[in-house]
C-alpha cells in the first residue's frame, strides 16, 4: 500500500508551541542520505487478509540510514533500553561493534521473524557481490511493538514480501504517519497512535547539522499524557478503551543525525529519547517495550572486512553535545504528538464497535488552557 499522506494538521500546525527550529519537512528524512517506506496491510481497505471477523490492521516501516547506496556502508550507532518487554535485533553487536549495516525495520510484536526475513534478503540481493564474494553476514536492526487490541496480532499477515516493499517504497522528503506501516495497529495514551516523526536544526562550530526522530508510539494510559508541561490526560477522559488500567504497550525510538559522533556518543543520545518520551507523560511501564537507537550518517566508510587495518573517525568534543541531546528530546516529544495528531479512528480487532479514537485536537487544545500549562522557552 502507498503512503497515505497528511489529511489533518500535525501538531505543531494545530498551535502546539514546540519549542527548536524543524528541518524542512519535520521529519527524520531531514537528514541527508536517510530514506523511510511504509507497508500497510489492512482490511478497513482490503478485506481479504481477514480471517473471519477479526480486524487486520498493522504492517512495516523501513528506515534506509544510507539509502540505496550500491555498496554496503555501516553506519556508526548506539543502542538504549528503558525497560526491555520488547525485542529490536541486532542490538548485542551494536553495543560490541558500534555499527550496523543495511536497514531498520518497526513493526508487530509477531512479526519480527517476517521482517527479519525480508530485510536479510533484501541486504544479501542489493548487495550481491560483496555478500557472495566475502562470506559477509546480515544483521539488520528489527524492532516491534504489541497492536494486537487493533489487529489479528495471530493471524500472522506480515510476510516477508512486505517487508521487501516497505524497503523498495523508501523515500525522502515528507513522508506519512499515524497509520501506516509498522504503527497501523498502534494504541498511544488510548488514543490511536503509530507512526510520528520530527526533526531539528543544530548548530555546532558555525555548521549546519540536523538531528531527526522516528517513533512507533504504542505507549501509555490516559492519566499520564502531558502536552508541553500540561497535564491533560486527568481531563481527557472521554472514550477511554476499557482494560487499560496499567501500561499495555510499548515505544521504538530511532534517531538520525549528520553529526559526526562516536558508538560510544549515540548510545548516551539514544538514552536522551527516555527523557523525549517522558515529557508527554510516560514513566516506562512494566510491560513496556521502551527501546531506542541513534544512528549516524557522517563517517562514511566501508565495511571492516573490506579494509585495511587502520580506521579514523571524527567526532565532536563532548562539551558540545548538549545541543545535540536537546534536539533529541525535542524531536521525540513531537513526534509522539504528531503520531496521535496523524492518526484516524481504528475498530478493536474482536469488537468492530468498540473504536480506539484519534485525539481531537480542539479538545486537547481546550484541555490544555484548563490545566495551565508550563511553557517552557
Amino acid at each position: 500500500m502507498a503512503q497515505v499522506f497528511k489529511t489533518k494538521p500535525r501538531a505543531r500546525e494545530a498551535g502546539l508551541p514546540f519549542p527548536g527550529t524543524t528541518g524542512p519537512n519535520n521529519a527524520i528524512t531531514d537528514v541527508p542520505g536517510v530514506l523511510v517506506g511504509y507497508e500497510t496491510v489492512s482490511s478497513h481497505v482490503d478485506p481479504s487478509p481477514r480471517r473471519g471477523a477479526k480486524q487486520v490492521q498493522t504492517g512495516v516501516t523501513a528506515i534506509l540510514p544510507r539509502g540505496f547506496e550500491e555498496s554496503p556502508k555501516p553506519v556508526l550507532a548506539g543502542q538504549f533500553t528503558l525497560n526491555g518487554n520488547g525485542e529490536m535485533t541486532g542490538s548485542h553487536w551494536i553495543h560490541d561493534g558500534g555499527y550496523f549495516v543495511g536497514p531498520i525495520m518497526l513493526t508487530n510484536t509477531h512479526s519480527v521473524g517476517a521482517a527479519h526475513e525480508g530485510a536479510t534478503r533484501w541486504i544479501v540481493e542489493h548487495y550481491a557481490k560483496e555478500w557472495e564474494n566475502n562470506h559477509l553476514w546480515a544483521m539488520p536492526v528489527v524492532s516491534e511493538t504489541y497492536d494486537g487490541v487493533l489487529n489479528d496480532i495471530n493471524g500472522f499477515h506480515v510476510r516477508p514480501e512486505h517487508a521487501l516493499t516497505a524497503i523498495q517504497s523508501a523515500t525522502s522528503g515528507e513522508i506519512a504517519e499515524g497509520n501506516v506501516g509498522g504503527g497501523a495497529g498502534m494504541i498511544c495514551y488510548e488514543y490511536k497512535g503509530g507512526t510520528g516523526t520530527a526533526s531539528r536544526e543544530i548548530s555546532i562550530d558555525s555548521k549546519s547539522f540536523t538531528l531527526g526522530a522516528l517513533v512507533q508510539a504504542n505507549h501509555g494510559i490516559r492519566p499520564w499524557l502531558t502536552v508541553l508541561g500540561a497535564p491533560v490526560g486527568r481531563v481527557l477522559q472521554d472514550d477511554r478503551l476499557p482494560g487499560f488500567n496499567t501500561e499495555r504497550g510499548s515505544i521504538v525510538c530511532v534517531i538520525a543525525t549528520d553529526v559526526p559522533l562516536s558508538s560510544g556518543q549515540l548510545e548516551r543520545i539514544a538514552r536522551r529519547a527516555t527523557i523525549g518520551i517522558s515529557r508527554s507523560g510516560s514513566p516506562g511501564g512494566n510491560n513496556s517495550g521502551d527501546i531506542f537507537i541513534a544512528f549516524s550518517t557522517a563517517n562514511e566508510m566501508d565495511m571492516p572486512q573490506l579494509s585495511g587495518p587502520w580506521r579514523s573517525v571524527t567526532q565532536i568534543n563532548d562539551e558540545f553535545l548538549d545541543s545535540v541531546y536537546l534536539a533529541a528530546v525535542e524531536a521525540i516529544e513531537e513526534a509522539v504528538l504528531n503520531a496521535m495528531f496523524a492518526a484516524e479512528d481504528t475498530p478493536t480487532t474482536h469488537d468492530p464497535e468498540l473504536i480506539c479514537k484519534a485525539i481531537e485536537p480542539s479538545k486537547l487544545i481546550e484541555a490544555m488552557s484548563f490545566t495551565a500549562p508550563q511553557q517552557r522557552d
